[in-house]
Order: structure tokens, then C-alpha cells, then sequence
């Protein structure tokens, strides 16, 4: 997938608050709107490089998005809208292979008291519901999944579950938007009740997959399969990830 608009490159000075960050580009300082409510600790470093999408309109405050950040000599997508159009991309293209021979693919599809990001629809299998869910953090060479406590994130599988009792085939998908995990598991440290939740659905029939992204200046892609590991994990230093072989 092809980023629209001009990239300008800056450094990061600070983040301002959970939507607004401000960057230097060249000597002037200029505000950029940040589409992720996470923590972002290991990436938003103030003095990394950073690359900003360049936005109009009349109802912005902003003039910018931000969009990749680098880290270790690798870029990192922290847009997190992203991941459903990546994986929309990928479903209609038929590259997510658990998911392919759905001919019919629906965003945004009431189940329960939430809005699901995906209802898969053919008329010879059952309906599927999937969630995504955007991934930024790497610990010890592994994504991980959330960086901070999210309720929602929760509900999400709650409902999932639910689905599976009312005939459902119920999916989580995690797109990680960096290129160096080689697999992905719940950050307990972060939310342990989220990792209870999640091992509690997949145990329970929930399928949980992820994928990894190939990340350059104007274009992502999911590019690859990761595995899910579920198990207990011990904590980790945050890092760019890859250095600790798993």
C-alpha cells in the first residue's frame, strides 16, 4: 500500500499530548497530528528521526500526520489506522490465506455492544467476524501487544467469543508495522487482563493470527506470517527487536 502525500522528513522534539506531537523540520518547529493513543515509549524519542505526511484541510489543526518513526536504522509505522486498510488490502487480494475464499468483505459490522473491523461473508461457510488490532512495540525480538491498558481492546475478544456460541467463526488479527519481530505475544507487563482474555478466547475456539510488515518511506505492506506465542512469557527490555534470538 502506496502512503499518500508528500513525506517531509524532521526530528522528533516532543510529544504533546496522546494525538499531537511537535517536530523540528529544518530549523522551525511544527505540530503533527499522531493517529495512536498508545504509549509509544521506545519509539517516540525525542531527536529520532521521523517522517511526516503532509495533510490539507479546513477542519485539521495540524498540517501534518505523523507517520514513520525511525528506530535502530529501521522504520517504524505508528499510524494506527493503517492496519485495516492493510488488511483489507490483503483479504480482497486473497494474501491472507487462513482468511481467503471469502468473496464478500464488509467493514465495520455490528456484533454485541461493539463495532468489529471486518464481517467475512460466502454462501458455503460460516460468516466471519474479525478484529485487528495495530502493533508497534518490540520486545526482545518479539512484537508485543498492548503497550498500555485497553479495555476495549478486552471487550473486543469478549464479543469475538460470543460470536463463536452464535454460529460465528471469530478471528483477532495483529498487524505488526515493523519488519524485524519474528513472532508476537501478549504484553502482560502492560495488561495482563488482556492477556488473559486473549489466551481465554483462543482456548475457547477465538483463531489469532499475525503478520509482519515490510515498512519504507511511502509504502507498507503485510508480508509475512508471524507466529502467535501464547505462553507465559517472561518481561523484556524494550528494544528494536531482533537482537535476542527467541
Amino acid at each position: 500500500m502506496r502512503i499518500e502525500g508528500r513525506l517531509v522528513q524532521g526530528r522528533l522534539v516532543r510529544r504533546d499530548n496522546r494525538f499531537r506531537v511537535t517536530v523540528e523540520i529544518g530549523r522551525r518547529e511544527v505540530w503533527a497530528h499522531l493517529a495512536n493513543s498508545g504509549r509509544l515509549g521506545e519509539l517516540l524519542v525525542p531527536g529520532c528521526r521521523t517522517l511526516l505526511v503532509e495533510r490539507r484541510g479546513e477542519q485539521r489543526k495540524t498540517r501534518f500526520d505523523l507517520c514513520l518513526v525511525e528506530l535502530d536504522g529501521r522504520w517504524v509505522s505508528v499510524d494506527a489506522r493503517l492496519p485495516n486498510l492493510l488488511v483489507e488490502e490483503a483479504l480482497r487480494a486473497g494474501r491472507l490465506a487462513p482468511l481467503d475464499g471469502y468473496p464478500t468483505v464488509r467493514r465495520e459490522g455490528p456484533f454485541g455492544h461493539s463495532r468489529l473491523d471486518f464481517r467475512l461473508e460466502a454462501p458455503d461457510r460460516l460468516p466471519c467476524l474479525n478484529e485487528v488490532k495495530s502493533v508497534t512495540l518490540g520486545v526482545d525480538g518479539l512484537a508485543c501487544f498492548p503497550d498500555a491498558v485497553t479495555v476495549r481492546g478486552r471487550r473486543h475478544l469478549q464479543e469475538l467469543t460470543i460470536a463463536l456460541g452464535e454460529g460465528y467463526r471469530a478471528a483477532v488479527v495483529f498487524v505488526v508495522q515493523r519488519d524485524d519481530a519474528v513472532g508476537l505475544r501478549p504484553h502482560d507487563e502492560s495488561d495482563p487482563a488482556f492477556g488473559r482474555a486473549l489466551r481465554d478466547a483462543w482456548q475457547r475456539g477465538v483463531e489469532v493470527y499475525a503478520y509482519g510488515c515490510h515498512v519504507e518511506p511511502g509504502r507498507i505492506q503485510i508480508d509475512r506470517p508471524l507466529p502467535t506465542l501464547l505462553g507465559e512469557q517472561p518481561a523484556g527490555r524494550a528494544t528494536g527487536a531482533g537482537k535476542t534470538p527467541i
